[in-house]
C-alpha cells in the first residue's frame, strides 16, 4: 500500500486543524534558551511580517531598513533574530534556486534511502484529474527516481478539485508513479496542503518523524517554482532546528520541467515565509491581492 501520513478526510476542515497544529509546532520552533522570555509574541509576529513585506515590495531597496529590523527582531528574541536573518540571506541570494536542472536530478547525489524527491503539487482539474503541467513534474520525478533508486519520492498536495472532494494531489501523483513501475514502498503522501508553505510544514513533519534515514531534499517542480519550493523548505528547517547550520533536512538539489510561462512574485513569496511563521490570515490576504501596503512608509531609489 502507498504510505500516507493520515488516512483523507475529504474535508477542509481536518486540513486546517492540520494546518493549525503544524504552525504551532512551527512558531515553537522559533524560539530557543537564547530568548528574551518577556518578548511578545504577537509584537515579534508583526516584525516578521513587516520584514518579509518590506522585501516583497521594495527587494535590494529596502535592505537598510531591513538591517535596522533584523536587529530590533535580535533585541525581541535572540532565537527569532538569528533564524530571520539567515532566511533574509537565503531569500537574498542571487543564487537562489541554482544552479536548475532540467528534466531529471544531477549526478552526484546520495544514492541511499537518505536522499528524498520531493514533488510539488499542481491544482488538478475540477473532476480530480491532473493538469499537463502536474503530469509534466511527475515525467521529471519518475525520471529521477530511476535515476536515484533508493531514494524515498514524496508527493506533496492535498484536496484541490472543485467537484471531487476524494481527490487529491498527492494521491493522484502517487498512482501515476506507481502506475508506471515506482515501488509503492518508495511513495510517501502527503495529502493536506493547500499551499507550498503547507507542502514544506506537512512534509517536514512527515519525514522527520517517520523517515529517519532522509537527511537530504531534491525539490521536483516547473522551472519557475524551483526557487520558491527551495526557500520555504530549507526556511522551515531553520525555523525547527535549535540553532542554524543543525537542521534537520537539508535541500541539495532539484530537478524541473521547462514551463512556457509561469512566475511567482517576491510578494508572494514573502506571504508564504508569513505562512510559515504562523500568520495564516496575512498570508492569504498577500496571495488574494488583499494585503493593503499603503501603510508602508517609502523607499526612495
Amino acid at each position: 500500500m502507498i504510505k500516507s501520513a493520515a488516512t483523507k478526510k475529504g474535508t477542509y476542515g481536518f486540513r486546517i486543524i492540520s494546518l493549525i497544529i503544524c504552525l504551532c509546532i512551527a512558531f515553537a520552533g522559533c524560539t530557543n534558551d537564547a530568548a528574551n522570555p518577556s518578548a511578545d509574541p504577537l509584537s515579534i509576529e508583526k516584525m516578521v511580517e513587516e520584514i518579509a513585506v518590506d522585501y516583497g515590495t521594495y527587494g535590494d531597496k529596502a535592505a537598510e531598513r531591513i538591517d535596522a529590523l533584523l536587529n530590533e527582531l535580535s533585541h525581541m528574541d535572540a532565537g527569532a533574530g538569528t533564524r530571520w536573518k539567515s532566511i533574509m540571506d537565503l531569500w537574498t541570494s542571487a543564487q537562489l534556486g541554482k544552479p536548475l536542472h532540467y528534466d531529471v536530478l544531477p549526478d552526484g547525489l546520495p544514492v541511499t534511502d537518505e536522499l528524498c524527491i520531493v514533488v510539488l503539487g499542481f491544482q488538478l482539474n475540477p473532476d480530480g484529474s491532473m493538469k499537463d503541467e502536474l503530469i509534466e513534474r511527475l515525467t521529471v520525478a519518475l525520471k529521477s527516481a530511476q535515476k536515484y533508486s533508493n531514494a524515498y519520492i514524496v508527493c506533496t498536495g492535498g484536496g484541490t478539485a472543485a467537484e471531487n472532494e476524494s481527490a487529491s494531489e498527492a494521491g493522484e501523483m502517487a498512482k501515476w508513479l506507481a502506475g508506471k513501475g515506482v515501488e509503492q514502498k518508495r511513495i510517501i503522501v502527503e495529502d493536506h496542503s493547500i499551499t507550498t508553505a503547507q507542502n514544506a510544514l506537512f512534509t517536514y513533519d512527515i519525514l522527520t518523524s517517520l523517515y529517519p534515514t532522509v537527511k537530504k531534499l531534491a525539490i521536483v517542480s516547473s522551472d519557475y517554482h524551483i526557487a520558491t519550493g527551495e526557500l520555504l523548505f530549507k526556511a522551515e528547517a531553520l525555523l525547527r532546528a535549535n540553532a542554524p547550520g543543525n537542521e534537520k533536512l537539508e535541500v541539495v538539489s532539484n530537478a524541473a520541467w521547462k514551463a512556457p510561462s509561469g512566475t511567482l512574485s517576491a510578494m508572494f513569496q514573502a506571504g508564504a515565509l508569513i505562512e510559515l511563521f504562523g500568520d495564516v490570515k496575512t498570508a492569504f490576504d498577500i496571495y488574494y491581492d488583499n494585503y493593503d501596503i499603503h501603510a508602508l512608509p517609502s523607499i526612495n531609489a
